[in-house]
C-alpha cells in the first residue's frame, strides 16, 4: 500500500502471514456508503494496514480478493460462500448486559444508596445515586452499540462476525489462528443457560483497542455455543470431561470458589475451571500449549497447594488450575508438557495441508 503526499510510504504484507481482513464502517462513513479495510498479519501493530476510505462495494470486493489470494485461490473466484449459524437478538444482548455480575452489583448498590440516603438525609444523596447508576448504564450502552445485531457465519476461510450499531464491523476469525477458548457464565446467566465465548487468537491482544477481536459471541445459549465451538475445536465434547477438583483444604486459600476449582484433560485439549459467582471454563488444545508452569504462593505453600498454568498467547483466556494439591499439580504439569510435545509433533501446523499461498 502506498500512502502520503509529502512523505511517501510503501508497505507490504506477506499473505502467508495474513490473519484477517476486516471491513469497518464508522457512523460518518455509513452516511456516504464508505468503509475502511483493515488488513492484519502476524506481528502485532507493525503488521497492520488500514485503507481509508473506499466505496462499500469496492471495500468488500478488495476483501474478497485478498482472502482468495491468501487461500491460494484465483482472485476472480470471489468471496467464499457462508452459512449463518448464530444471531444474537438485541433483546437478548440487552438482558445479558443487565444481568451480568458487575452490572447487577452496581445497580443493586445504586438502589441501596438511593434508599439509604432518602431515609436518612432526604434527597441530598441523589447525585451519588446518579454516579453509581450512571456507570453501569454507560457500560451497557457502549457494549450494546458495539455488539448490536451480532451475527456469526461459517465459511471456508473461518468464522465471519458482523456486528455494530453506530460502527458496523465485519471480521473473519481464521480457525487455524485460534489458540485457546473460554466460556464465561455469570451467576444470573446460568439459570437462563447463557454463556459468553472468548478466544485467544494468535497476533491479537497486544493493544487495548483489540478487545472486541477476542469475543466469539457476546451471549448465546449453551447449545448454540457448543455448535460454534465445534467449528473451532472439531471432535471435542466439552461436556464430557472428567474434572479433578482442588482438595478440601483449598477452602482456606479460596473460601468462596474452592469448590469450583478443577482441571481436566483429553487426548486433544487441557481444561481449567474456576469461579463460583462468575464461572469460567478455559480450554487449550495440546498443540497450542506454549509453556507449562507450577507456582506456589506464600499462602499456598503451608497448605501444600500449588497452581498450574498452561500458557497460551495473549488474550482473555488464561488456563490456570488454581490451588491444586502440590504433588498433583507438578505431576499434571509434567504430563501436560509431554502431551503438548507429542501433539505439536503430529500437528499440521498453522496452515491446513494442501493450501497454497501467494505473496
Amino acid at each position: 500500500m502506498d500512502s502520503g503526499v509529502i512523505a511517501r510510504q510503501q508497505r507490504r504484507l506477506q499473505l502467508s502471514r495474513l490473519q484477517s481482513v476486516d471491513v469497518v464502517q464508522p457512523l460518518a462513513a455509513r452516511i456516504f456508503s464508505m468503509a475502511a479495510v483493515n488488513l492484519e498479519a502476524a506481528g502485532g501493530s507493525d503488521g497492520r494496514i488500514q485503507l481509508r476510505y473506499l466505496p462499500l462495494d469496492e471495500a468488500r470486493e478488495l476483501r474478497s480478493i485478498v482472502l482468495a489470494r491468501a487461500s491460494g485461490l484465483d482472485r476472480a473466484s470471489g468471496e467464499a460462500p457462508e452459512q449463518v449459524i448464530a444471531f444474537v437478538p438485541p433483546r437478548q444482548l440487552a438482558m445479558s448486559l443487565l444481568l451480568r455480575t458487575s452490572t447487577a452489583g452496581l445497580l443493586l448498590l445504586t438502589a441501596l444508596v438511593l434508599v439509604g440516603t432518602v431515609m436518612t438525609e432526604g434527597w441530598g444523596g441523589i447525585p451519588l445515586a446518579f454516579l453509581t447508576g450512571g456507570i453501569p448504564a454507560l457500560i451497557i450502552a457502549t457494549e450494546f452499540m458495539k455488539y448490536f445485531n451480532f451475527t456469526i457465519a461459517d465459511s471456508p476461510d473461518g468464522l465471519r462476525l458482523r456486528f455494530g450499531l453506530a460502527q458496523t464491523q465485519t471480521r473473519t476469525v481464521p480457525i487455524r489462528r485460534v489458540q485457546a477458548i473460554g466460556l464465561v457464565e455469570p451467576l444470573l446467566w446460568r439459570r437462563l443457560g447463557w454463556v459468553r465465548v472468548q478466544l485467544n487468537v494468535a497476533g491479537v491482544g497486544r493493544g487495548d483497542d483489540r478487545k472486541e477481536e477476542t469475543v466469539l459471541t457476546p451471549v448465546s445459549d449453551r447449545a448454540t455455543a457448543a455448535l460454534i465451538i465445534a467449528r473451532v475445536l472439531p471432535g471435542v465434547d466439552l461436556d464430557d470431561l472428567a474434572w479433578c477438583s482442588a482438595p478440601s483444604r483449598a477452602r482456606w486459600r479460596s473460601p468462596v470458589q474452592w469448590g469450583s476449582l478443577a482441571v481436566a484433560w483429553t487426548d486433544l485439549l487441557f481444561a481449567a475451571r474456576s469461579g463460583r459467582i462468575t464461572r469460567r471454563l478455559m480450554y487449550v488444545p495440546h498443540a497450542r500449549t506454549q509453556s507449562v508452569r507450577v507456582t506456589e504462593g506464600p499462602w499456598e505453600r503451608p497448605l501444600r497447594l500449588a497452581s498450574m498454568h498452561v500458557d497460551s498467547t495473549k488474550g482473555p483466556v488464561r488456563i490456570t488450575g488454581l490451588h491444586l494439591d502440590a504433588e498433583f499439580a507438578r505431576q499434571v504439569a509434567f504430563e501436560q508438557a509431554d502431551r503438548a510435545r507429542d501433539a505439536r509433533a503430529t500437528d499440521t501446523g498453522v496452515r491446513r495441508s494442501g493450501d497454497a499461498v501467494g505473496d
